[in-house]
């Protein structure tokens, strides 16, 4: 996976503009992301719990797509910008095999305060919307 990351100021983008970033999510995914956050909870790391469940089966964190939301935002911005805010509403379960693709979105700039909001959002291989949401990134740096 690799990716070239430029230099860009806020008028290096255009309201409209876009980009996705796509993964697949497998259950090692989950694991790590299990032990990196410290997220244990039994609906994401235990087959006999999940099963009697909601959804049947474990499922992945609910910030996991809005980890790869960030993966696109920081491929769109980086390496000028920094995340400001942003918030988010899990519209439904990702599960294991799901390819995620996350798309942000610039709604709106504003140069003087070098600031750009963006609209996320994440869907499955089934265009079903999993996570949406929106995002406000500051330029900093050279990219100001």
């Amino acid at each position: 996976m690799s990716f070239h990351l430029a230099e860009k100021t806020v008028d290096d983008f255009r309201v409209g503009d876009l980009l996705s970033f796509s993964k697949t999510i497998t259950e090692a995914d989950v694991v790590m992301f299990a032990a990196v956050s410290g997220d244990v909870a039994p609906e994401h790391v235990n087959d006999q719990y999940a099963k009697t469940g909601p959804f049947g089966e474990r499922i992945a964190h609910e910030l996991l797509p809005a980890s790869l939301a960030s993966a696109a935002l920081g491929r769109m911005l980086s390496p000028c910008s920094i995340l400001e805010s942003c918030e988010f509403r899990f519209a439904a379960p990702v599960h294991f095999g799901d390819t995620i693709t996350a798309t942000a979105e610039v709604k709106e700039k504003d140069p003087g305060a070098a600031r750009i909001r963006l609209r996320v959002v994440c869907t499955n291989q089934r265009d079903e919307v999993v996570l949406e949401g929106s995002a406000v990134q500051v330029m900093v740096g050279r990219g100001k």
